[in-house]
């Protein structure tokens, strides 16, 4: 296989499908130390596509959500392929706003082909918990680090993505459809995915050039799943650093970037040229 550096869209997704590749279960041991988990939205339910409690991070206490994603086809059923319900969205930002009652720092970890589109979540409103916690994170008064692992699909990942400083793992992608949707709605054949992933600009390094995300964090040679331990390494870095400059900002300082961050992001200029 060629580097890293040369792959396509298409292979990175290959890449962050590839059993094996490490998930929040493999993450949380390696950064974070003592994560308790907190259950339930008091709404509904605990919902188990989303994972988020408090832990230890450099001797600061930090609230960890994110979503869960499975490594065999009954983890991925118990989590459902984690796509989370409403519940899930409502139970995060519960956790969110405690984190900011108590000046805890918020990290959430994205993998999530998006959220769940079933008739049961959408009776139990679905759109309208994506829609609060965009909302609601980005007046957040805390800061908010986010790092996708995987797969960043759509309003289901940014969900939890609404932050001030996000961090894409070198073969992660982070996208506003699945290439098979877009290749559905422009083509009308779900066939031409792989032409859509390539033209979409959905990789870590897209998203850089865009400045959608703030880093590209390395993964180890051939991948995630090839040493998760410095794959872990290099996320705790990209957190500990972002945490460097974030807690020393004003809180109104911090929320009007943040704000800023969002705001521009798809801007673009028009041009009679051809």
């Amino acid at each position: 296989m060629a580097g890293l550096g040369s792959l396509t869209a298409w292979e990175r997704m290959g890449l962050v499908k590839a059993k094996g590749r490490p998930n929040i279960e493999d993450y949380i041991g390696l950064i974070f130390t003592d994560f308790m988990e907190l259950h339930g939205d008091r709404y509904y339910g605990d919902d188990a596509a989303i994972k988020g409690g408090i832990a230890w991070f450099y001797g600061q206490p930090v609230t960890v959500i994110s979503q869960v994603k499975g490594k065999n086809l009954e983890e991925n059923k118990k989590s459902n392929f984690a796509m989370p319900h409403p519940e899930g969205y409502r139970k995060a930002l519960r956790l969110a706003k405690q984190a900011e009652k108590f000046h805890r720092p918020v990290i959430t970890l994205i993998d999530t082909p998006g959220a769940f589109c079933g008739i049961q979540a959408e009776e139990r409103g679905q759109g309208e918990a994506i829609a609060r916690n965009l909302y609601e994170f980005m007046r957040l008064k805390t800061p908010v680090v986010s790092v996708v692992l995987g797969e960043g699909g759509s309003g289901g990942a940014l969900a939890l993505a609404v932050c001030d400083r996000l961090g894409v793992l070198e073969n992660a992608v982070y996208s506003v459809i699945s290439p098979r949707g877009c290749a559905n709605i422009l083509w009308k054949d779900p066939s031409r995915e792989q032409e859509a992933a390539n033209l979409m600009k959905i990789t870590a390094q897209d998203l850089l050039q865009l400045e959608i995300c703030e880093e590209v964090i390395e993964e180890a040679p051939g991948g995630a799943h090839n040493n998760m331990e410095l794959t872990a390494e290099n996320i705790e870095k990209f957190i500990k650093n972002s945490f460097a400059t974030l807690c020393n900002l004003p809180i109104d300082i911090m929320l009007a970037t943040r704000y800023d961050k969002f705001r521009k992001i798809g801007d673009f200029i028009e041009s009679d040229q051809q």
